[in-house]
């Protein structure tokens, strides 16, 4: 854990922590904001959780790679994805990289102008019959979505890879790269561009990582816009959610129970496990996470009673999981009335929501990660058309809602 603010080590020593606002950083990965109140040990906390990663091409550790005389990056497919959606479309590099004598570079090569971008080819039609009579699934193998970087060889008549080496010298000439350095980078191809307006009443928005940007972003601006609340709050942004929040950085990890231990002893002497859980007990959380629009091209496999709109308002979504509810917890009849009638209260554009009919598939939350901890846990995010895809779409109308939705659940 990152050390301690200036702010949190005067609260420790003074006990005065009424109103106190405190964040902690988990390896730069995770964010934690609390809001504090004298009655956190009776009361619990509001909290909203939300995650800050989405699907995308990570690089392979060993990525770099000459073949008939060009130079390529391999890549391994981060989260659930369509293969297909992701070959000719202009992508950028973001990520982490350590050199050889330790110092730190953070990358970001595509989005300006004056960048460069990459791109995975694809088959010309011309001589595509067997790719296209294959299924969609199998259409493009994960081992072909590999980045085209660079053509230009080097003029050194003793290398064979030329284009590589040439690649290697731009890199070690701008940052100092050399070929290992990649076995220590956290490196990833993302799609280029900024968020649009989308249609001529401008009345939605497409972008790439909604899923769950939108969520974090909406639930961090609630806790920084609500001053009167009369409750604890946490607003909780994790990661590795979409390949299943393990990890040092993922929902299963013990961050949050460490963090409500360092709060907790702004409040006892020696708190311990037991007080932890005795809070999450008395605590209340949302799983801020999008769901899927009912898209009237794709209607099939949605049941039109139980699927969000978009355009409706934020969607409340008891249960996620497949087939027979399976990985996923379900909020009591008695919570979700308290968040119903929250929203009601509070004039939130709210609907009810579901992942699509039964046994056409299904998908999971952070919130049986928070359940499992013993507190009450719903679902509550923005519906979305192409999750998962380069560009998602969502409404405006719904990403305000969801503001809305997780300010008023912060402050009642």
């Amino acid at each position: 854990m990152d050390k301690q603010s200036n702010l949190e080590k005067k609260l420790l020593k003074n006990k005065k922590f009424e109103g106190a606002k405190i964040y902690f950083v988990n390896r730069e990965r995770n964010l934690l904001l609390f809001r504090l109140k004298k009655d956190l040990l009776k009361k619990g906390f509001r909290m909203i959780v939300s995650h800050i990663d989405s699907p995308r091409l990570d690089f392979k550790p060993n990525p770099l790679y000459e073949k008939e005389s060009l130079a390529f990056l391999k890549t391994h497919y981060y989260g659930g994805i369509k293969k297909y959606h992701w070959p000719t479309i202009p992508l950028a590099l973001y990520g982490t990289i350590y050199l050889k004598n330790g110092d730190k570079i953070d990358l970001s090569i595509g989005e300006k102008e004056d960048e460069p971008i990459f791109m995975i080819s694809d088959l010309l039609p011309h001589l595509a019959s067997k790719q296209m009579g294959k299924p969609l699934r199998e259409a493009i193998e994960g081992e072909e979505l590999n980045l085209i970087i660079g053509s230009l060889p080097i003029k050194n008549e003793k290398v064979k890879e030329k284009v590589k080496l040439a690649i290697l010298k731009i890199l070690n000439d701008k940052y100092g790269i050399i070929e290992e350095d990649f076995f220590s980078a956290e490196l990833q191809a993302v799609p280029v561009g900024k968020a649009r307006d989308l249609g001529f009443d401008r009345a939605l928005i497409t972008s790439y990582g909604q899923d769950d940007r939108v969520c974090a972003f909406t639930s961090l601006e609630a806790i920084l816009q609500d001053k009167k609340s009369k409750n604890s709050e946490l607003c909780f942004l994790t990661e590795k959610e979409e390949i299943g929040s393990d990890g040092v950085s993922g929902a299963k990890s013990t961050f949050l129970e460490n963090v409500l231990l360092k709060i907790l002893s702004l409040y006892k002497e020696k708190p311990g496990l037991s007080d932890v859980y005795e809070v999450f007990s008395l605590s209340k959380a949302l799983s801020a996470d999008v769901t899927s629009g009912f898209d009237p091209d794709y209607q099939q496999v949605y049941d039109p009673l139980n699927t969000a709109r978009l355009g409706f308002g934020v969607a409340i979504e008891k249960h996620t999981g497949s087939g027979g509810k399976y990985s996923t917890s379900e909020a009591s009849a008695e919570f979700t009335f308290q968040i119903r009638d929250i929203f009601n209260q509070n004039n939130v554009d709210w609907q009810s929501a579901g992942l699509g009919k039964i046994d056409e598939g299904g998908g999971g939350t952070i919130a049986k990660f928070l359940a499992n901890r013993n507190i009450d846990t719903i679902d509550c995010g923005v519906p979305l058309f192409n999750m998962h895809a380069p560009y998602e779409i969502s409404s405006k109308a719904d990403v305000y809602s969801a503001f809305e939705a997780y300010f008023s659940f912060f402050k009642k």
